[in-house]
């Protein structure tokens, strides 16, 4: 693997990993390696990869202020449609402290529905639950682009910021370079080798890296994605 950030802090490498989504599959397998939302998780949808890009599933809604108001509510009374990110984790064992790259893909930025891409660390997905850490950045350059770090506490909808800023430096565009680290308890973000964001949180010490989109974003999942990743974990 290459140098990344964190290394003065890195053991003996555990598990690691590395595409450039060379396969066109629905869901994201490569031999069977992946775990996706739909395919494994049920709530939630399931990660493509199609002409050297990995994106989300094409889903029927859009979400906006306006659909949230409108979407219909679950058992719970929480708008069904939400929260159901298009997802695909790594299967095995992995280290527990670990550390995700990804090259962007961007194209047709819109203000209409909240693209984004995801890094996922110490994740796990079963029939109704996923938990985990997610960092993610908007696909904007615009001063409502944000970079977030949320835990996945299991069902769908139950989740915790953990971080959250926003403005344009925090958005990503065609061509960038984001990371995110775990290392312990910390969790950190970056974008193009400088550090926005770090956090901390207790709560899971072991699972799966992965990668993600914002849910609801309807047909234009195609405009936006990874066309590389790639992982190492490691134990202190």
């Amino acid at each position: 693997m290459t140098t990344h950030h964190g290394d003065a802090r890195r053991g003996v490498s555990v598990r690691s990993y590395r595409t450039n989504f060379e396969l066109d599959e629905d869901p994201v397998s490569e031999g069977g390696i992946w775990l996706n939302g739909g395919a494994n998780g049920l709530d939630w949808v399931n990660v493509v990869t199609r002409n050297g890009l990995a994106h989300g599933a094409a889903t029927t809604v859009m979400h906006s202020p306006a659909v949230d108001a409108a979407a219909p509510l679950d058992q719970y009374g929480h708008h069904s449609a939400l929260y159901d990110d298009p997802t695909a984790l790594l299967k095995g064992e992995w280290g527990r402290n670990q550390y995700a790259k990804a090259r962007v893909f961007s194209r047709n930025q819109t203000e209409k529905c909240f693209q984004e891409v995801e890094l996922r660390l110490r994740s796990t997905i079963t029939p109704h639950a996923c938990t985990g850490y997610e960092v993610f950045w908007s696909c904007r350059k615009t001063e409502s682009a944000y970079a977030y770090i949320a835990r996945w506490n299991g069902k769908q909808q139950d989740w915790t910021q953990l971080g959250l800023l926003t403005g344009a430096q925090f958005g990503v565009k065609d061509g960038d370079l984001v990371e995110a680290t775990i290392v312990d308890n910390v969790i950190r973000s970056y974008i193009n080798g400088v550090e926005v964001m770090t956090v901390t949180d207790d709560t899971f010490d072991s699972g799966s890296p992965g990668i993600g989109f914002n849910f609801g974003c309807g047909n234009t999942y195609v405009d936006h994605g990874f066309t590389h990743f790639e992982v190492d974990s490691w134990n202190s």
